[in-house]
């Protein structure tokens, strides 16, 4: 039955059979948008965001390290230690690496500093103990740098460096009572790592220090064949070939110590020296000075460019040169001079004594004599320093019109 004007229709309604292949459609259209919005688009970089770089190993900082030291690049070498360290921050032997480079750059707190940081890593490393007693040696506390290596000889009987570094604070610390004891230790060095930089270097040391140029000479060639970057080891070999008196060799090495070191001006002082005993004053002058240019508040550069300017018979401006290294003032660049105190050795021998005579040359004995009295009367035990100045005493006592005499 129908009911006319009615939206409803009461006969039944036959239901549409399902396309099997619409539904497969379906089902992979749902599995595909679930797919990309879970799986796909989180693996897609964002347009704004920064991309990854890949992680360096430690090793290609140790890697990089160990190349720049070999250039001689002390900078570099130790800029890539410390990023091995950042990346590896467990392991002594970095730490280690890190003090030793320090060591040969001059940087011997933050050696001592780096050596100890391995020892917190490793309390029994023998390295870090002979790093540590290394860097003491370098800092002047010789006690605690015996200590320290004689810790790490306890710790490993065998360990080259140990050996080596306890021969060097011997002869640092000054007691030649144990030159026996130092030369042994340096042989013992030699006996374990024969081939060892820091072998070399403190076999060269000990023998430099008991007169045995030709054989320091050696054993410094030895250690810069190994890496001939490190500018001490070439001053070592300019001092040992000037003893020898092989005077070229000794200027042409510590000229190639200046290009590894600019800023060093005990190497320019050297160098001025060495021009000075075989009399080229004109070139002794000339790299005395430079030292200045360096470091011109140094009493100790002043004193010795005025010895250069005396030897150079300019003896006006060597005595401007040692009331300032004497006496203390201001440069005419208005940098401040801290005057040094009577002292045995060269500041006696040298400064006060020439000084002394510069004057005795410029006919002002009444101002010699002064500096002279004040030697006799203070510093008798140093018997060169005495007699010069009981010397120049007597000249400017005398009335008679001598040659005044070399002291």
């Amino acid at each position: 039955m129908y009911l006319r004007g009615s939206k409803w229709n009461m006969s039944k309604r036959t239901r549409r059979r399902s396309n099997p292949w619409t539904l497969l459609f379906l089902v992979a259209l749902i599995g595909g948008f679930i797919y990309l919005n879970f799986i796909v688009v989180p693996t897609i970089p964002s347009p704004f965001a920064v991309t990854p770089t890949a992680t360096r190993s430690p090793e290609s900082f140790v890697n990089e390290a160990e190349a720049y030291f070999a250039q001689g690049k002390m900078t570099q070498a130790i800029d890539s230690y410390k990023e091995a360290i950042l990346a590896d921050p467990q392991n002594p032997a970095n730490f280690i690496a890190l003090a030793r480079v320090q060591i040969f750059a001059g940087q011997y707190d933050e050696a001592k500093i780096n050596a100890e940081n391995a020892l917190l890593l490793n309390p029994d490393n023998a390295n870090a103990y002979a790093m540590r007693a290394w860097a003491l040696d370098y800092m002047g506390d010789y006690l605690e740098a015996l200590a320290a290596v004689k810790k790490a000889i306890e710790l490993d009987p065998t360990n080259a460096l140990a050996y080596a570094f306890y021969a060097e604070i011997l002869i640092d610390q000054g007691n030649y009572e144990d030159i026996e004891t130092a030369i042994s230790m340096s042989r013992k060095a030699q006996d374990l790592a024969p081939n060892n930089l820091e072998t070399h270097r403190a076999r060269g040391y000990v023998l430099y220090a008991t007169g045995n140029y030709a054989e320091a000479i050696e054993e410094y060639k030895a250690a810069i064949a190994i890496n001939d970057k490190l500018w001490d080891m070439h001053y070592s070999l300019g001092v040992a070939y000037k003893l020898t008196e092989e005077y070229d060799l000794a200027v042409q090495e510590m000229l190639t110590a200046v290009a590894l070191n600019p800023t060093n001006p005990d190497i320019l002082t050297e160098i001025s020296r060495t021009h000075s005993t075989i009399g080229q004053f004109d070139k002794a002058i000339q790299y005395a000075e430079q030292a200045l240019v360096i470091d011109p508040s140094s009493p100790r550069l002043h004193g010795n460019l005025g010895v250069m300017l005396y030897k150079g018979e300019e003896y006006n401006r060597a005595v401007d040169e040692f009331i300032l290294a004497v006496r203390g003032g201001t440069t005419a660049d208005g940098v401040a001079v801290q005057g040094l105190p009577l002292a045995p050795g060269r500041v006696a021998d040298e400064y006060y004594t020439f000084y002394g005579w510069s004057l005795v040359r410029l006919n002002r004995c009444d101002e010699a004599v002064d500096i002279f009295y004040f030697i006799i009367q203070n510093i008798q035990d140093d018997q060169l320093a005495y007699y010069n100045a009981t010397e120049g005493v007597k000249f400017c006592q005398d009335t008679l019109e001598e040659p005044v005499p070399e002291p």
